[in-house]
């Protein structure tokens, strides 16, 4: 599945949950289980409770995704 596959949320983080996932609360009202990508990883991003967040979830499962932006 390609980048552009994805469906773009946007929410606030909620809960930090152990081994870097976190609990994100998408303006629709949805939970979603994030966890950090890779670039946000490399580039030491820090991502905390309250912080505003871009999720991008799959269409198949939209129970989870990757945060791949921190506003």
């Amino acid at each position: 599945m390609s980048r552009n596959d994805l469906i773009q949320l946007e929410g606030v983080v909620a809960k930090v949950l152990g081994g870097g996932t976190m609990e994100i609360e998408c303006d629709n009202h949805m939970i979603i289980r994030g966890v950090l990508s890779g670039r946000m990883k490399k580039h030491r991003i820090k991502v905390m409770v309250g912080d505003k967040v871009q999720v991008s979830v799959s269409p198949y499962d939209t129970s989870h995704g990757l945060i791949t932006y921190r506003f």
